[in-house]
């Protein structure tokens, strides 16, 4: 249904994508994974033939088939359209579709006046369901999907994964969920980039996503023990051969030139080890697999006594401009909680949140960092990483912040370049960072694991659950909730509740 013969990617000087070649065929689920800024959303882009900052050779056909693209933010034009515009073309289009529209709203848990929404007024999951919901209405051969978990609650996550198992339309996602991704995919593209960043490897295979990841493991861990064991047997043999040869050597140096054939039997000697050294010097040693190297991060020692007072609130009515969106809020935080807060898409959880970080953010007491939904909300701020990242800009603080950088695996020119060209996982990445250097103890995260790869999350939910502070947290991420959450509060229309 869909080809695509020896495609190369490449930005600048770099490449994304070499050679690579697939088919997708009908039941196909192909996720695509790797780390951030190595080019998923740049492939999608290029094999729908809308990337423009990317230079393209290869063959893509579409074989006839329609494309339909759930793009990871929707597009500017777009956010000032009334939900009825964004879905529908035109009247006729309307009447085509609206039974269509209907039976899939409740699935999707939206409402029906949606349609007379402005799409920038609703929350960052309902656009993603909206998104969906036209996807739907068009009907379209092969979806493309870029991030389509990006903020979803977790009915419709589970929703979303039961329709990627049951159509039999093919699906080229990138995803970070690792629940949805262990779920759904029987296919992997796993993009990497080696050597430092200077080149590109890609791994196709026709497997289930777990058994990928393990079995990428294992030969990792296979053919180093390999190479490792090879390089020990070799530094081991030549340190014999290079004895004897010195043994030899110095009975060459120290025989009489009465014993000729003395001499000759050394001299024949010596000629077999040095053809045994030529021998060993020609080995070709396995060698240890060159593989993207993962994030390295980690707080610095912080605490919070268990008894301190982090937060006391009472809320009557959380509004967002005249629109009351839940009510009857109290919660009372102390010590070093993990605290997450889950709920359906529009009830205000991240309008819950802010409120809570500016609640706090004046604390003497405290040292809060803020990690947003909207990332731009706080980066549009700032021109260059640096400026963010180490405001004080001394030699001192730099030289850290770069060292702190390099450990989440920035470029050098990421580093010191514009916040604009970083991909929304780098950009999760330049948050996490600034609220290790900053040194907070309190953790204010809106969906803190929601653009970082698949395989970076682990880590961070590992640092996550380490962190000896309060982490106050947004998440629809199954992984996230069960490995760092220790209290879970659902937001609703009607009070804040906690579960069991």
């Amino acid at each position: 249904m869909f080809e695509v013969n020896n495609l190369n990617i490449k930005v600048e000087d770099r490449y994304l994508v070499k050679d690579l070649s697939f088919n997708l065929n009908r039941g196909d689920k192909l996720a695509i994974i790797g780390e951030e800024g190595n080019g998923k959303s740049t492939l999608l882009k290029s094999l729908l033939g809308i990337c423009d900052y990317a230079n393209i050779e290869g063959n893509i056909n579409y074989k006839g088939n329609s494309i339909g693209y759930l793009e990871q933010t929707i597009s500017k034009e777009n956010l000032v359209k009334k939900v009825s515009d964004f879905l529908f073309i035109d009247d006729n289009d309307y009447y085509d579709k609206i039974n269509d529209f209907y039976k899939y709203l409740n699935t999707i848990n939206l409402e029906d006046n949606v349609l007379d929404q402005t799409i920038s007024t609703l929350s960052g999951g309902e656009k993603i369901k909206i998104s969906i919901l036209k996807l739907l209405l068009d009907n379209p051969d092969i979806l493309f999907l870029d991030e389509p978990t990006n903020d979803l609650d977790i009915e419709t996550l589970e929703w979303l994964e039961s329709f990627i198992n049951t159509t039999n339309k093919p699906i080229i996602y990138v995803s970070h969920d690792e629940v949805l991704l262990s779920n759904t995919a029987n296919m992997i593209l796993h993009l990497e980039q080696i050597r430092k960043k200077t080149d590109a490897r890609h791994t196709l295979l026709k497997i289930d996503y777990k058994t990928y990841v393990d079995m990428r493991l294992r030969g990792i861990e296979k053919q180093t023990q390999i190479a490792k064991k090879e390089k020990r047997d070799f530094v081991k043999h030549q340190e014999k051969l290079n004895r004897v040869m010195q043994k030899v050597e110095y009975q060459q140096n120290i025989i009489s030139r009465s014993d000729p054939h003395g001499a000759r039997l050394l001299k024949k000697k010596m000629h077999s080890l040095k053809s045994q050294e030529r021998k060993l010097d020609s080995t070709e040693l396995s060698e240890i697999p060159d593989v993207e190297e993962g994030i390295n991060f980690f707080f610095e020692p912080v605490e919070i006594p268990k008894t301190k007072k982090i937060l006391s609130l009472d809320i009557q009515e959380l509004k967002v401009d005249n629109k009351v969106l839940s009510k009857n809020i109290t919660l009372d935080i102390i010590g070093n909680t993990h605290l997450c807060i889950i709920g359906k898409n529009g009830v205000g959880k991240s309008t819950l949140i802010k409120l809570i970080y500016n609640e706090l953010k004046g604390r003497e007491d405290l040292n809060v960092g803020y990690m947003p939904q909207v990332y731009d909300d706080i980066l549009k701020k700032y021109e260059n990483v640096l400026d963010f990242i180490c405001p004080k800009a001394d030699k001192e603080s730099i030289t850290q912040a770069r060292m702190y950088l390099g450990n989440m695996k920035f470029t050098s020119e990421e580093m010191t370049g514009k916040i604009s060209n970083l991909s929304n996982g780098t950009k999760a990445k330049l948050f996490l960072m600034k609220l290790v250097l900053d040194k907070c103890n309190v953790l204010i995260l809106d969906e803190p694991t929601r653009n970082v790869s698949p395989l970076s999350n682990p880590i961070i939910r590992k640092v996550l659950r380490e962190f000896k502070g309060t982490i106050i947290s947004v998440s629809h991420d199954r992984k996230y909730l069960a490995e760092v959450v220790d209290e879970l509060y659902t937001l609703t229309p009607t009070c804040l509740k906690k579960e069991k």
